[in-house]
């Protein structure tokens, strides 16, 4: 019979000390989860939305995952997305994270998660841009970020932290404050210049590199023309661009089944279209080489989010936490262990 593991929690300052810095490591623990998922060595289940009929712009997203390889746990993220906090000067978000031994089944760590989920978007994000780029042989020097909360902060951290370097930087979100708030997080982080503009029309025109990282919930960016320079697009929000804007580019997405659902732009695209002949394959495609991204076209990057991402930053932070001596467990935590008393 395996030994029952210890419990242990793991606090939100715990799991930002384990990463932060860390750019290129947890962009390459991304990377390992992703090529995993692609060699069929992980377990990652449709995503369950729980939904509330009095307030349809919030919901509860509980993500289960099983990753083999150095990961080597069970677990499940349950991350919860309530818009209506950010007025109230909380972030949207907010998460915890379970970790399960892969012998017995027990779980043996919770994890705040906000942040776990945060830097596995921008790295997975940052990854792409990387890979797409590099593919392409044109390297961005103007992004434009749409959308300028929690997320596109840690975006812009990952960009910068994986090597990409901007001369312009340009901001636009509905909400003067926050556009503000974020141009003055970027002028002091940032050497380029830095510009909010007056309408998303108009940074899309000035971008080689977007960001699209909105809380929208149906497409608000419709003509293809406003692509037609061919930029590379992080659509990490998923819903922001028309099924027009999503047929006329080159989409890579993180898992074909994943991505095409809930409608997202991509499951817009294929509810018009009938098929999923505009998806030109995944992002373990590109970094294998079974496909590679023109310069003719917009590059949109859709990724869905997968838990298997969580659960490789979530056991490298345990890991962290545990080696350094900090790991806080909770004795008897699991109590009746004899089956007869």
């Amino acid at each position: 019979m395996s030994q029952t593991p210890q419990f242990s929690v793991i606090s939100g300052e715990q799991v930002y000390n384990a990463l932060h810095g860390r750019e290129r490591q947890v962009t390459a623990m991304v990377e390992a989860a992703y090529r995993l998922h692609g060699e069929a060595q992980t377990v990652n289940p449709d995503s369950y939305f729980l939904r509330f009929p009095d307030r349809p712009n919030s919901r509860i997203i509980a993500l289960p995952a099983s990753v083999k390889g150095d990961v080597n746990a069970h677990g499940i993220k349950w991350i919860s997305s309530f818009p209506d906090n950010v007025a109230a000067g909380i972030p949207r978000a907010s998460a915890v994270l379970v970790l399960n031994d892969t012998e017995n089944g027990y779980p043996f760590a919770v994890l705040e998660s906000s942040i776990i989920s945060a830097a596995r978007t921008a790295a997975s994000a940052a990854l792409a841009a990387v890979t797409l780029a590099e593919k392409r042989g044109v390297t961005p020097r103007k992004v434009g970020f749409v959308g300028v909360g929690l997320i596109a902060r840690y975006l812009h951290t990952y960009l910068v932290g994986n090597g990409l370097e901007f001369d312009e930087l340009g901001i636009f979100d509905l909400s003067a404050e926050h556009a503000e708030g974020f141009q003055g997080y970027l002028e002091r982080t940032e050497k380029g210049t830095v510009t909010i503009h007056p309408t998303v029309e108009s940074l899309l025109g000035a971008s080689d590199l977007i960001v699209l990282a909105t809380v929208a919930g149906e497409p608000h960016i419709l003509d293809p023309a406003l692509l037609a320079h061919n930029p590379l697009v992080l659509h990490v929000s998923l819903r922001d661009l028309s099924p027009e804007i999503i047929l006329s580019a080159y989409n890579i997405v993180d898992d074909v089944d994943h991505c095409l659902k809930a409608n997202t732009s991509p499951h817009l695209a294929e509810q018009q279209t009938g098929n999923r002949d505009f998806v030109a394959g995944t992002l373990y495609d590109v970094l294998t080489n079974k496909t590679t991204p023109p310069t003719t076209k917009p590059v949109i990057f859709s990724p869905f989010g997968l838990g298997v991402l969580d659960l490789a930053v979530a056991r490298y932070v345990h890991t962290e936490v545990a080696t350094s001596g900090d790991l806080v467990t909770i004795p008897n935590f699991f109590h009746e262990l004899k089956r007869y008393g």
